[in-house]
C-alpha cells in the first residue's frame, strides 16, 4: 500500500489502519463517535494527502476545462474555488471535483484518490485543447483542518488574516514551524464544521503537522479519522463519489444541477443529454430521508413503498451521531421524493418506515 507523509505518526498514535484508494489510511482513532463529535464542537485534523491534485496551465486552459467540466469557470477569479463534476459522453460523472484558479492560465483540479488514474485517462485523452497537464498527486501533500477552533487554530501559525478568506477561496503563505512559503490555505472543507484544507510539499509535512497540533492543543485538537469523515460529510447530505456518485449517474438526478451551467458558449460533454433531464425529468433522483423507525440503513439497501415494491436504493446510510438516528441518501422513482413522503428501508427483510427530507441531518 501507499503511504501518505503521515502514515507512521497514524500508526504511532494507534490509529486502526485500512487500505483505501491504494493508501493505507487511518479509520479512527479514538472512535468515530468521539472523533465526530471534537470536529462538531473543536478542531480535528485530516489527512487527506491520498487526493489527487493535478495542474492545467496555458492560454488553452480554460477552454479545456469549460468543455470537460459541468460548471462554468468563466467568472472564476483569481484565489476562488469551484465545486463541479467531469461528465462522460453519456452524461454520468466521471468525477466530482474542485478547481482552484491559482494564477492566470492556471488551475489546480482537487480529484478523489480512487479515481487518480481514471481522472487523468480522460483528461489526457480528451485534451483537444492541447493545454498543459501535470499530475502533481504524489508531490503534494494534503491537511484538513475542520471544526469551529480551525480558523483559531491555524491563524496562530500565519501572518494571513484568515478572516478575511471567504468560503471556497484560498491564499498562498507561509506557516510557523514550517520552512514553507508557498502553502495553499483554503476556505474549503467535508465537513460542514468549518475550517480550512491545505496543500504544500510532502517533505514538510511532519514540521506541519506538529506546529498544528502545538497550535490547537488548548483546543483539544485531535486527529481524525476516514471514519468520523464519512459520517460527518453525511450529515451535511455531502455526496461520496463511488457511493452516491458514478459514471452511471447524472450531476441532475443526483442534485448537483447548480453546479451543471447551461449558459451561453459552454458547449460541454453531454449537455444536450443534460438539459434534456432538466428540462424533461429524471426517472431517478438522489434524496435524504431519516429513519421513523429504529434501524440503519447501509449502502445497498433497497428502498420500498408501503406495497413493498422497490421504489430506489440507499447509497449513503448510517446513524447520525448528532440527531442519534439513522438517516441516509438514496436514489428514488420522482413521484416519491417529495418532502415528507414515506417510504421504507428494507433491513434484515424488514420493511422500517422513513420519511424524505432535506439535508443536513445535523442537530446539536
Amino acid at each position: 500500500m501507499k503511504k501518505t507523509p503521515f502514515t507512521d505518526i497514524h500508526i504511532a498514535l494507534g490509529a486502526k489502519m485500512h487500505e483505501f484508494a491504494g493508501y493505507n489510511m487511518p479509520i479512527e482513532y479514538s472512535g468515530i463517535i468521539d472523533e465526530h463529535m471534537t470536529v462538531c464542537t473543536g478542531v480535528g485534523v485530516f489527512d487527506v494527502s491520498h487526493m489527487g491534485e493535478i495542474w492545467v496551465k496555458g492560454p488553452r486552459a480554460q477552454a479545456f476545462i469549460q468543455r470537460l467540466m459541468s460548471n462554468d469557470i468563466s467568472t472564476l477569479e483569481i484565489g476562488k474555488a469551484q465545486y463541479s463534476t467531469i461528465v462522460n459522453d453519456q452524461g454520468g460523472i466521471v468525477d466530482d471535483i474542485i478547481i482552484y484558479h491559482y494564477e492566470p492560465d492556471k488551475y489546480m483540479l482537487v480529484v478523489n484518490a480512487s479515481n487518480i488514474e481514471k481522472d487523468w485517462k480522460w483528461l489526457t485523452e480528451h485534451n483537444e485543447e492541447s493545454a498543459d497537464l501535470e499530475n502533481s498527486s504524489e508531490n503534494i501533500a494534503q491537511l484538513a483542518i475542520q471544526g469551529p477552533k480551525a480558523l483559531e487554530t491555524l491563524q496562530k501559525l500565519t501572518k494571513i488574516d484568515l478572516t478575511k478568506v471567504p468560503y471556497y477561496s484560498f491564499v498562498i503563505g507561509s506557516l510557523k514551524g514550517s520552512a514553507l512559503d508557498n502553502v495553499i490555505i483554503s476556505n474549503t472543507g467535508y465537513t460542514g464544521a468549518g475550517g480550512f484544507e491545505i496543500y504544500f510539499y510532502p517533505q514538510y509535512g511532519e514540521d506541519i503537522w506538529n506546529a498544528i497540533f502545538e497550535a490547537g492543543e488548548e483546543f483539544g485538537i485531535k486527529p481524525i479519522g476516514l471514519g468520523a469523515r464519512d459520517t460527518l460529510r453525511l450529515e451535511m447530505g455531502f455526496c461520496l463519489y463511488g457511493n452516491d456518485l458514478d459514471d452511471t449517474t447524472t450531476p441532475i438526478e443526483a442534485g448537483l444541477g447548480w453546479i451543471t451551467k447551461f449558459v451561453e458558449n459552454k458547449d460541454f460533454t453531454a449537455r444536450a443529454i443534460l438539459e434534456k433531464q432538466k428540462k424533461e425529468g429524471v426517472i431517478r433522483k438522489l434524496c435524504g430521508f431519516h429513519m421513523l423507525e429504529k434501524g440503519i440503513p447501509r449502502h445497498g439497501y433497497d428502498i420500498v413503498n408501503e406495497n413493498d415494491e422497490k421504489i430506489g436504493i440507499v447509497t449513503s446510510g448510517t446513524m447520525s451521531p448528532t440527531a442519534k438516528i439513522g438517516v441516509g441518501l438514496g436514489y428514488i422513482k420522482p413521484e416519491y421524493t417529495k418532502l415528507n413522503t414515506p417510504i421504507y428501508i428494507k433491513i434484515r427483510n424488514k420493511n422500517l418506515k422513513a420519511e424524505v427530507v432535506k439535508p443536513p441531518f445535523r442537530k446539536l
